[in-house]
């Protein structure tokens, strides 16, 4: 068994390791492998091979299949000295070809950890697209063939946009190759295609989001067994391996958020003199702006429900609906307001969206219940922080104050809080809200995404403003909204 893997192993100690992640459970069949289970740390002692390595975990040592594991991401501290002094760290009984011993002849420690990280790169990416066909030919190909069964808006929810997905990963994985330098893998330059495709990685977005009602969809059908056993059948025709549907789905989830990972590990074994380093570098930073914006429009998401339900508790709605321009609550609170032309002073409760605010006045007897009393188009308007002392528009002192002075009209508006605090508070709350609509604008925010919604937010979020309230409508999705 261990003639193909160099037999028996001398042991070395190192002032610096590598360490590295079990991927899957190794059950030993040998008395010089190495078991573990998934989720088990390894020192690794050495990488010379590509397909075996030897390591360590507490007093076991041996052989294990380097496909079982990954590299971790954050390696300790010493690892990083002891590759920029390596003629430091040599001390007793190594030697300078110990760090060729750690992990094989031939290449520096920094640029075989690559050739390792890149190569996993590549294996993943190459899995991953077998997988998503097997998905689109294996699942969704048979399930149109059964109309009797599926029709296309449960295919939809069941499966979001996975097609899509798969017909990008297919020309990301063919840049990928393009940049693979198979006869020395650590010389391979792949950063650029990340950064090349950064914005098509954005289309994962619909599908995370969508995720959630996959899963309420999928577990209604698996409660008839016809559905189960169909599901069975397509996964035995394609001869794909024994996971449930609900499991290859959720692939994509952990694969977006998987790339960050990825390319700190590269980033890591790359030195900055590397003519892929400042790719890397980039497209690490890019593609954790994907996973950030993914989780954004997620919990953006996630608020039209409370948003729809909130405008239904409102008396006296008047105009369109928030969701129409607007999608998530950025602050709220109670301000005195004064406006012009009768500088009457008012008790308000204000709610600040992105595009608008709204205004509303609690009721005498059940403070609980707000009526709609107007808004503000905070895209046409001007925020004035106020001295303390005479405000000379409205002729008044003021304390605690801000202005808000339409740029569209004569409207003008004082805001008095109660305690400076409070008001500052403010003022970090309306500019929050023009960085978020300046962000939404430069990243492309999604108009008129049909989104299908359970049908108790239907039913909060269709207008039928003859009453002012928001009442029962027929329509069963969500549209005109920013996410």
């Amino acid at each position: 068994v261990c003639s193909h893997r160099g037999g028996k192993k001398l042991k070395h100690t190192f002032k610096n390791v590598v360490y590295a992640e079990a991927l899957w459970d190794h059950v030993t069949m040998d008395d010089q492998e190495l078991g573990f289970k998934a989720g088990d740390v390894i020192e690794v002692v050495d990488a010379t091979n590509k397909e075996w390595w030897w390591g360590r975990i507490m007093d076991s040592e041996g052989w294990f299949p380097a496909s079982f594991v990954r590299l971790r991401v954050n390696q300790d501290e010493p690892i990083d000295e002891y590759l920029a002094h390596p003629e430091e760290a040599q001390t007793g009984e190594e030697d300078p070809a110990s760090l060729g011993l750690l992990l094989g002849p031939g290449l520096p420690c920094k640029e075989q950890m690559r050739t390792n990280v890149i190569n996993e790169i590549m294996s993943t990416e190459r899995d991953y697209i077998k997988h998503l066909k097997d998905i689109c030919e294996g699942y969704i190909k048979q399930c149109r063939k059964r109309t009797d069964m599926f029709n296309e808006e449960q295919l939809r929810t069941i499966f979001g946009n996975i097609e899509d997905i798969y017909r990008f990963q297919r020309k990301f994985l063919k840049g990928l190759e393009k940049k693979f330098n198979k006869e020395q893998p650590h010389l391979s330059e792949i950063g650029c295609c990340f950064l090349e495709h950064q914005t098509d990685f954005q289309i994962y977005s619909e599908y995370c989001n969508n995720h959630p009602n996959a899963c309420v969809q999928l577990s209604k059908l698996m409660k008839v067994n016809k559905y189960v056993f169909f599901f069975e059948a397509c996964r035995l025709l394609q001869k794909m391996i024994d996971i449930s549907l609900d499991g290859f789905l959720l692939t994509p989830v952990q694969k977006i958020c998987k790339y960050p990972l990825q390319l700190a590990e590269l980033l890591k074994y790359t030195n900055p003199q590397h003519r892929d380093y400042k790719d890397v570098e980039a497209a690490l930073n890019a593609m954790k702006n994907v996973a950030r914006l993914i989780n954004e429009r997620k919990r953006r998401l996630e608020n039209i429900d409370k948003i729809a339900q909130w405008q239904s508790s409102i008396e006296d709605w008047e105009g369109e609906d928030i969701l129409s321009r607007s999608s998530d609550l950025i602050f709220s609170g109670e301000l005195t307001k004064l406006s012009q032309p009768q500088a009457k002073s008012q008790q308000r409760m204000f709610f600040l969206f992105d595009h608008q605010m709204v205004y509303c006045k609690k009721d005498l007897l059940r403070r609980d219940m707000l009526y709609y009393k107007g808004r503000m188009d905070m895209d046409h308007m001007e925020v004035i922080d106020m001295e303390d002392g005479k405000e000379k528009d409205f002729n008044i002192s003021v304390k605690n104050a801000l202005k808000l002075r339409s740029l569209a009209s004569d409207e003008v508006h004082l805001l008095c809080a109660k305690k400076p605090e409070q008001k500052q508070r403010w003022l970090r709350a309306f500019a929050d809200e023009r960085r978020q609509v300046q962000h939404d604008r430069e990243t492309g925010p999604i108009y008129a995404q049909f989104l299908f919604m359970h049908e108790s937010t239907v039913l909060k979020v269709c207008p039928f403003h003859q009453t002012g309230k928001l009442g029962v409508g027929r329509v069963k999705f969500l549209v005109l909204f920013y996410v």
